[in-house]
């Protein structure tokens, strides 16, 4: 499924953990690596640029994080990112340069590219975002199967197996995810694509494509 692999979803110029993507060819690969990257490329980073707070935490000083936020390391927070009141941040994040991660939204083990929203009450485990990709309120990504097997990206007929309990949702470059939807284990959705609210998404959303509900996928033009 040449729509799944990283090149299709991501602009790796948008974010600083280009080099973490660049010896696999599908995002959820890089899940089990996010942890130790984290904890490598923290000690690179220019101290007049970032500040180490607590234990393998790094905080860009240009960014704004509430006195609220839990934060939990391993993570890295990037220039002009912002972390509103009530955050939880559970480790193993990168937020963006200009990510915002809002009120009472939970992280845990992720990738937020640059400029990603996820600012109101939502839950991103085990995923990866791209470029300006923004979750509507309440929006979700869930990450493990309710029967616990491992999860597998269906899409096109075709099925890949990840060899991962948990695997929440890849969302390329520019995607839209509406309010209070819910994108079940191993979903994927291509670049510039928009889900409508309260939908349930499992499986492959082309690029440039309006999810209305399974079954109901129609295209539309590219925004990039």
């Amino acid at each position: 499924m040449k729509n799944v692999t990283i090149a299709e979803l991501y602009d790796l110029t948008q974010t600083i953990a280009s080099d973490l993507f660049a010896e696999a060819e599908y995002p959820w690969q890089l899940l089990p690596k996010i942890h130790d990257f984290i904890l490598a490329l923290g000690q690179t980073l220019p101290e007049e640029i970032y500040e180490k707070k607590g234990e393998d935490i790094w905080i860009a000083r240009s960014a704004k994080v509430a006195p609220t936020a839990c934060l939990n390391g391993p993570l890295i927070v990037d220039e002009e990112a912002e972390i509103r009141h009530c955050a939880f941040v559970r480790g193993n994040a990168i937020v963006g340069k200009g990510a915002v991660v809002g009120n009472s939204t939970e992280l845990k083990n992720v990738v937020l590219f640059n400029k990603v929203q996820v600012p109101h009450y939502n839950y991103v485990g085990d995923s990866i975002l791209g470029y300006k990709a923004h979750m509507g309120a309440g929006s979700i990504t869930s990450n493990v199967k309710s029967d616990k097997t491992l999860v597998v990206i269906k899409g096109d007929g075709e099925e890949i197996a990840t060899g991962l309990k948990k695997v929440g949702s890849m969302l390329g470059d520019c995607v839209e995810v509406g309010c209070n939807s819910v994108l079940n284990p191993g979903t994927v959705v291509g670049r510039c694509s928009n889900i409508y609210p309260t939908s349930m998404v499992r499986g492959v959303v082309p690029a440039n494509s309006i999810f209305k509900k399974t079954g109901e996928v129609v295209r539309k033009g590219n925004c990039l």
